[in-house]
C-alpha cells in the first residue's frame, strides 16, 4: 500500500477535495467550498492546508460563523441536499457561534460539516487560551456543545482516526434518513501532525444518494386506505423537495383528483395555480389547505416532521374518523402519532402507490369541493395584498408588490418573525425552487446569510431577502460579505421598530405589551448602515415607491437594501389555525384569565 506523508489537516482538505456526487449534471465535486474565520484554533493547521488547496476546494471569509454556518446550510437546502459546504472556525467562541446554525441544520435535516478547533489532544500546554474546562470530567471541551445538535459527532485527537471519522460523516451527510450535520472537533495540535496516510484515503470517490424503496405491504396497505376514503389530503413536506420528486406528486395529484397542502418547507413542490394545489397548511395556512385539512378522512405527509405550525398544534384534522399515514425516508417520522407509515423515498413512494391504486381516483365529491375553497382564498389573497395607499402598508401589501414586480425565477428568501407566516400564507411560488424559508428552527439572522448561501447555489438568479429590523439587527454582517465576494443581494427590510410579531402574540396571550417594540426616541438609519456595509441602500414609503425601489434592485450591479417602514400591529386574518402557546394559570390581569379560558377550551380539541 502506497502512502503519502501529510499533516492532519493537509489530508483532511485532500479528503475533501476529492469527493464527488452524482447529480442530474454529471459528478460534481461534494463539497462546493469551506467557510473559514481562522484563529489560533484553526488557522496554522487547518489554515495552512486549505491555502495550498485553495483552487480544489475554494475558501470563502466571512465576518461571523453563525452567519457563514448559515450561508453553507442555505446552499445546501437550495442545492437539494446535493452539494454541501463545511465550516471551520478557531477554538472557544468561534466554535460555538457554530452551535445555533448547527441546530437549525439538525432540525432542518440539512448537510453541513463542520470542523471546529479544539483543545491540544496531548494537553501539554493546558488550560489554552479559550478553553472551557470541566472539573469533573478532563475530556470535555466547548465543542461538547454540539453533541446533541450534530447527526454524527466525533473529536480528532490523532491524525489517523481521520482515515474512519470523514468518511462516516459523508455517510451520515448523504444518507436521506440520517442527513445533517457532521461535527468533527479538531484538536489543534493534532491539526498539524504528520502521518503516512494510504493514498486510497485520497483518492476521488463518487457518492450515490441513495433512493429507498418503500416496503410493498406498507404500499397495499396506504392503497387501501386511500381506497376506502372519500375526504383524502395529502401534505407535502420539505422531503418531496429533496426526493425530486415535486413533477411526480403535481402528476399524481391532478390525475387522482387529490388536493395538496404544502408546509414551510415543502411550498413550491406545486405551483400555485396548480388545480390541486390548495396551499399553506396550519397555523400560517390558508382557509382552503386548512378547512381540507379539518373535513379530511386521511391525511398523508410526505416527507414533513408533521410540526405543530403544520398542524394547528393537532387541532386541525377535526373528523373524528380522520385517519393518518406518513411517507418518509427516516422511520422516526413516518410512525408519528400512530401514523400509517411507509418508510421510503418520497419519489419511489410515490411511483409504487401509482401502480398499486390501478384504476382508483378520488371520489368527484372531493375534487369539487376544492375549487370553491380555493376561490374564496384567491379573493381574500388578493384584498390582503391590495394596496391600501397607508403610509406604513402591512406585510401582505409589501409581499404583494415584491410578487407583482419579481421576475418569475427569483428565490425569495425568509426566516423568523411574522414574515415567514405571511409568506407562507401569501407568496405564490411560480416554481419548485423559487421559494427558501427557514422555518424549522425559526432562527432570527437567518435572512442574510442564507441569501448569500442561496445565491452560491443559484448565481444566475435574484435571491431577495425579506427581512424585519429586529433579525436585521440580530445579523447583517453578511450584507459586507456579498459585496467583498461580488455576490449581489437583494434585501428588502421591513421596519416596524421591533419585534412586532411577538408583540402582536404578547397581546393575544392577553400580556400587555411590553419589552418588544423599540420607544418612539429610538431612531435607526438603517440606509446609512447598509450604505457603511458596502452596499446600495434607499428608503421608500409607500408601495408604488417599492415596487420602482425593487426594479432598480434587479438592475443594481452590487448588493441593494430597501428600507420600508411597515404597521407592526397588522397581519393577514384570512386562514390561519391555532397555535398552542401556553397562557399562564393564574395573573393579576384579566385579559390573561381570559386568554386562559380560551386556551383550554382549545386544549379540550386536540387529537389524542
Amino acid at each position: 500500500m502506497t502512502r503519502v506523508r501529510l499533516t492532519a489537516a493537509q489530508a483532511c482538505v485532500r479528503y475533501l477535495a476529492s469527493q464527488f456526487i452524482e447529480t442530474d449534471h454529471g459528478e460534481q465535486p461534494y463539497f462546493a467550498g469551506i467557510w473559514a474565520i481562522f484563529g489560533h484554533g484553526n488557522v496554522a493547521g487547518l489554515g495552512e492546508a486549505l491555502a495550498q488547496h485553495r483552487d480544489q476546494l475554494p475558501t470563502y471569509r466571512a465576518h461571523n460563523e453563525q452567519a457563514m454556518a448559515h450561508a453553507a446550510i442555505a446552499y445546501a437546502k437550495q442545492m437539494r441536499r446535493r452539494r454541501a459546504m463545511a465550516c471551520t472556525t478557531s477554538i472557544g467562541p468561534g466554535a460555538t457561534n457554530m452551535v445555533t446554525a448547527a441546530a437549525l441544520a439538525h432540525v432542518n435535516r440539512l448537510p453541513v460539516l463542520f470542523l471546529p478547533g479544539d483543545v491540544y489532544a496531548s494537553r501539554r500546554p493546558d488550560p489554552v487560551l479559550q478553553q472551557v474546562e470541566d472539573f469533573g470530567d478532563g475530556t470535555i471541551s466547548a465543542n461538547d456543545c454540539f453533541r446533541p445538535v450534530s447527526r454524527y459527532f466525533d473529536r480528532i485527537t490523532r491524525p489517523e482516526q481521520l482515515i474512519d471519522a470523514l468518511p462516516r460523516a459523508m455517510a451520515t451527510m448523504i444518507d436521506p434518513a440520517s442527513c445533517g450535520p457532521a461535527t468533527l472537533a479538531f484538536c489543534q495540535d493534532v491539526q498539524a501532525e504528520a502521518f503516512e496516510f494510504p493514498n486510497s484515503f485520497l483518492e476521488r470517490r463518487t457518492w450515490r444518494i441513495r433512493r429507498s424503496a418503500p416496503d410493498s405491504a406498507a404500499v397495499s396497505d396506504l392503497a387501501a386506505a386511500l381506497e376506502a376514503a372519500r375526504l383524502p389530503l395529502i401534505i407535502a413536506g420539505g422531503g418531496v423537495h429533496y426526493s425530486q420528486a415535486c413533477a411526480e406528486l403535481a402528476a399524481l395529484a391532478e390525475e387522482l383528483g387529490i388536493p395538496v397542502a404544502e408546509t414551510q418547507a415543502g411550498k413550491g413542490c406545486l405551483a400555485w395555480d396548480h388545480p390541486m394545489a390548495l396551499g399553506a397548511i396550519g397555523v400560517t395556512g390558508t382557509s382552503a389547505a386548512n378547512a381540507a385539512a379539518a373535513d379530511a378522512d386521511l391525511v398523508i405527509g410526505i416527507g414533513t416532521r408533521m410540526q405543530d405550525f403544520t398542524t394547528g398544534s393537532w387541532t386541525l384534522f377535526a373528523n373524528p374518523d380522520c385517519r393518518l399515514a406518513q411517507i418518509n425516508t427516516a422511520s422516526h417520522d413516518a410512525t408519528r402519532r400512530g401514523s400509517l407509515a411507509v418508510v421510503g423515498d418520497a419519489k419511489a413512494t410515490l411511483a409504487a402507490l401509482r401502480v398499486a391504486l390501478g384504476d382508483w381516483r378520488a371520489p368527484v365529491g372531493r375534487t369539487k369541493r376544492i375549487a370553491p375553497l380555493v376561490d374564496t382564498w384567491n379573493s381574500a389573497w388578493t384584498d390582503a395584498t391590495a394596496d391600501r395607499g397607508s403610509k406604513r402598508p402591512s406585510d401582505a401589501e409589501v409581499i404583494g408588490a415584491v410578487w407583482r414586480t419579481a421576475p418569475d425565477d427569483a428565490i425569495i428568501v425568509g426566516a423568523a418573525g411574522g414574515l415567514p407566516g405571511e409568506l407562507h400564507k401569501l407568496w405564490r411560488a411560480r416554481r419548485t425552487d423559487g421559494y427558501h424559508v427557514e422555518y424549522g428552527y425559526s432562527c432570527m439572522g437567518y435572512e442574510i446569510a442564507g441569501a448569500l448561501g442561496v445565491k452560491l447555489a443559484a448565481p444566475d438568479r435574484d435571491v431577495i431577502a425579506m427581512v424585519g429590523d429586529g433579525s436585521y439587527l440580530m445579523l447583517n454582517s453578511e450584507l459586507a460579505t456579498s459585496v467583498m465576494l461580488g455576490v449581489k443581494l437583494i434585501v428588502l427590510l421591513l421596519d416596524n421598530r421591533g419585534f412586532g410579531c411577538i408583540n402582536r402574540l404578547q397581546q393575544a396571550t392577553g400580556g400587555e405589551p411590553f419589552n418588544n417594540l423599540l420607544p418612539p426616541a429610538s431612531e435607526i438609519d438603517f440606509v446609512a448602515h447598509a450604505k457603511a456595509l458596502g452596499a446600495t441602500a434607499e428608503k421608500v414609503s409607500g408601495i408604488a415607491s417599492l415596487e420602482k425601489a425593487v426594479e432598480r434592485a434587479i438592475e443594481s450591479d452590487r448588493s441593494y437594501v430597501i428600507v420600508i417602514e411597515t404597521d407592526a400591529a397588522a397581519s393577514t386574518e384570512a386562514g390561519g389555525a391555532w397555535w398552542d402557546v401556553a397562557v399562564p394559570e393564574v395573573s393579576e390581569r384579566a385579559e390573561v384569565r381570559a386568554a386562559r379560558k380560551a386556551y383550554e377550551d382549545r386544549i379540550g380539541k386536540v387529537r389524542p
